[in-house]
Formats: structure tokens, sequence, C-alpha cells
């Protein structure tokens, strides 16, 4: 994981990083664990790639395109 973010309620947001334009379910593999070792706890999860679309992977966690944190 490359950013986690916890508030003081003890809920968790995280993000992670990887410089493809394809994402495979291994890329997940981190926050997929985090999300299980956490329950409630874990709010979403994000992988950020170098791709086109936004898709779901798993229950709680997206793919998201590095380009959705420019757009406007």
């Amino acid at each position: 994981m490359d950013l986690v973010l916890e508030d003081r309620s003890g809920r968790v947001a995280a993000v992670e990083v990887k410089f493809s334009e394809t994402l495979n379910p291994r890329d997940a593999k981190g926050l997929i664990h985090l999300r299980e070792a956490l329950g409630k706890k874990f709010l979403n999860g994000a992988v950020l790639y170098l791709g086109a679309e936004a898709v779901p992977l798993t229950e709680k966690i997206l793919a998201l395109p590095v380009g959705y944190l420019f757009s406007q």
C-alpha cells in the first residue's frame, strides 16, 4: 500500500498506485488483506493506475485512472 488514511475513530481508507495500463486481481491483494483485517473499519480502497476506465475490483475496492485526480 502506498497511502493509508485513518480518522480519529479508526476508520481507514487506503490507496495502492500501479504504473500499468492494465490490472489483474493481484494488484488489489494488499487492499483486500487490509479490508479483511479491519472489517467494518475499512471504508474504501483504490488502486490508481494508468488505464482509462474506473472499474470495481471487489467489495469496497475500485480501480481508478490516475487522471481522475486531475480532472474537473
